[in-house]
């Protein structure tokens, strides 16, 4: 769409109506009770030396953030400073006293006034679902130094500080600062607002140098000593009160063009905008969509809606319904910004179209900032409006994604992978086999027993050579317990924000260090079966029962024997079935046995095998487990936080 006139014309008029006064904007001639008569200023006198003082008040700005004087005198004026002449005060201060419209705003400055006040009021304490919300984001960045880089919680920490410093200042002032473009008017509408020239207006560019405040009540002091605002620099919109009663408590700071070319302008809005309470945007037909300010600005702070003017200014230089239009239009690039608009009852953003110089909705601009001020709200609402951005940035440390955490069947296959490394199974079954052997040792018969001995004897130092070792089946296998701890840091960590599934890896990690040793010494001391298995009950009889096949099998040799040298009578018969007997039943006792051998053998290596796969898990969970449960049990108490902080305040 085509603007309606050049930026020349627009620029024209901010000149025409600059009027009066000088950039430090006291009514001249205006005097108080006692003080001496000041000279009137003409217009382009007072614009001529505004122009040079501004340039002088920003560098002192600079070089004193607080607001006190860099030269360390006392406050003077500047311009009426040297204008007045007062009686018996040979510094030409002595009528300064009695100016009403310098009362309060620095703490010193009409101390003897009946109306000023000698402190800045303090501040009320948060209430309701912001308070709840500030001590959870507290509490989130003190569970959190040690698992998240400083960087991540530098927001969080920087609203809890502005949240903290807030407080302690005056809760019956709203400050709302006036921002825009080059050109844009911003300094006009401050002083149609103000209703008395104090920001200076005019073609050359940047026009305002520094930040400006108007006061409509006192005891703002603080506030403005917090956007280092200097005393010279500070303005009450009429002489000799406090302005209007619906603005009463309104603190107006007029700030420089955000997109001047001086690269410290930039930077003081920058500082200042993150300090007010609120923020008037003046845009103009020509630079409305200027992608400056709707990237740098207006579409990071989408969530700072309800405490944002978006003023269409020079609605004068639109012919017809273009101002409708051009209105709607900005309706439509806020909404594509994502920030909400104040329609219908809805909260949001305050879109309206002005024209400083005619004067045309700046009378309802100015009933919507007394409402606005009146509700005593704002800087609750930016401050809830600032926990919601930090709650947005720190949303990748804290939200997981599904549902993070151990589950028993993790664990589970946790143990089963540190018993199958620490041989858990083979030391079971190694316990069956010498609880069977032992039994095979008892109920055996003699003469198979005899013959393992003599097979023992042929080998090479006389003990049955065994299978060489292999280095993958030691007690512990180093390899195989890395691996189960890297699979159950792994599964614990899976779906965590990144710093905290690095948390749990670190913890586990930690953990594993030195577990294959312990699980080593654990195979010794647990796994070890005992050297004599406990014996069943009906050994004894087993045992009898082949000493009687044995004695059996002499007895009928013995007869056998006897009757070949004829010392008996023959009968082959008879001593060859004893001897069959005793032949026969040796082995069959033998068979016997180990068959009732097999169930109290297995019981026992499932026995030994339990206790070592018990103490693997005890070993790994004291090492690893117990340390990961202790970093998820820590992210769930800061998600249960940041749930608390992220929740929308009503």
């Amino acid at each position: 769409m085509k603007s309606a006139k050049s930026m020349e014309s627009g620029e024209s008029r901010e000149s025409a109506e600059s009027g009066e006064p000088d950039e430090t904007g006291e009514p001249v001639g205006t005097v108080g009770p006692g003080d001496e008569t000041v000279e009137p200023l003409r217009a382009d006198e007072g614009l001529a030396f505004a122009a040079s003082e501004s340039e002088s008040e920003s560098d002192a700005f600079a070089s004193a953030p607080d607001g006190t004087d860099p030269s360390g005198g006392s406050w003077d004026d500047g311009l009426i400073a040297r204008r007045a002449t007062g009686k018996g005060s040979p510094d030409g201060l002595g009528g300064l006293d009695g100016f009403s419209g310098l009362d309060g705003l620095d703490g010193t400055l009409g101390a003897g006034s009946d109306d000023s006040e000698a402190h800045t009021p303090i501040g009320g304490a948060y209430g309701g679902s912001l308070r709840v919300r500030l001590d959870a984001l507290g509490e989130l960045v003190g569970l959190s130094r040690t698992r998240l880089e400083g960087s991540v919680l530098a927001e969080a920490g920087r609203v809890l500080d502005e949240a903290s410093a807030r407080q302690r200042l005056s809760s019956r002032h709203t400050v709302v600062a006036i921002a825009g473009a080059t050109g844009s008017g911003k300094s006009t509408l401050f002083n149609a607002l103000a209703e008395v020239p104090i920001s200076e207006t005019g073609l050359r560019r940047p026009t305002t140098s520094a930040p400006i405040a108007c006061v409509w009540s006192d005891g703002a002091a603080g506030l403005l000593d917090r956007l280092a605002i200097p005393g010279r620099l500070r303005r009450k919109p009429l002489a000799g009160g406090d302005g209007d009663e619906e603005l009463h408590g309104l603190v107006l700071v007029d700030l420089p063009d955000h997109d001047s070319a001086v690269v410290r302008h930039r930077e003081q809005v920058d500082r200042v905008l993150a300090l007010v309470d609120a923020v008037i945007w003046v845009v103009d037909p020509e630079k409305y969509a200027d992608a400056a300010l709707h990237e740098r600005y207006l579409r990071p702070l989408a969530g700072h809606a309800e405490i944002t003017f978006v003023v269409l200014n020079q609605i004068d230089r639109l012919p017809g319904d273009a101002a409708d239009q051009v209105l709607d239009d900005l309706r439509r690039l806020l909404d594509e910004d994502g920030m909400a608009l104040g329609e219908h009852g809805e909260p949001g953003a305050t879109v309206l179209a002005v024209s400083a110089l005619s004067g045309h909705g700046v009378g309802e601009l100015r009933e919507l900032l007394g409402r606005f001020v009146q509700e005593r709200s704002a800087a609750e609402r930016r401050l809830s409006a600032d926990v919601d951005a930090a709650a947005w940035r720190l949303r990748s440390a804290y939200v997981a994604e599904g549902r993070a955490g151990l589950g028993e069947r993790s664990r589970e296959q946790f143990a089963d992978r540190l018993a199958w490394a620490v041989g858990a199974v083979a030391a079971g079954e190694a316990a069956e086999r010498a609880w069977r052997r032992n039994a095979g040792r008892a109920c055996g018969t003699p003469w198979l027993r005899l013959w393992r001995w003599y097979e023992s004897t042929r080998m090479p130092g006389g003990q049955t050579q065994r299978p060489p070792a292999v280095v993958e089946e030691e007690l512990t296998a180093r390899q195989r317990v890395e691996q189960a701890v890297r699979t159950v840091a792994e599964e614990a960590s899976a779906g965590l924000p990144a710093p905290w599934a690095h948390s749990v890896r670190e913890a586990a990690a930690r953990g594993a260090e030195g577990l294959p040793e312990a699980l080593d010494e654990l195979a010794v001391t647990a796994a070890a079966p005992s050297s004599r298995p406990p014996r069943p009950a009906w050994w004894p009889a087993a045992v009898l029962a082949q000493a009687s096949m044995t004695l059996l099998q002499i007895f009928g040799a013995l007869w056998l024997v006897g009757q070949i040298v004829g010392v008996l009578e023959p009968g082959l018969l008879p001593p060859v079935l004893v001897m069959l007997a005793g032949i026969i039943g040796g082995p069959f006792v033998e068979w016997a046995c180990g068959a009732a051998a097999m169930g109290p053998a297995r019981r026992y290596g499932q026995d030994a095998e339990r206790r070592l796969r018990e103490a693997a898990a005890a070993c790994g969970r004291a090492r690893v487990l117990d340390p990961i449960s202790g970093e998820l049990m820590r992210y769930r108490e800061v998600r249960e936080q940041y749930v608390t902080v992220s929740r929308t305040g009503g």
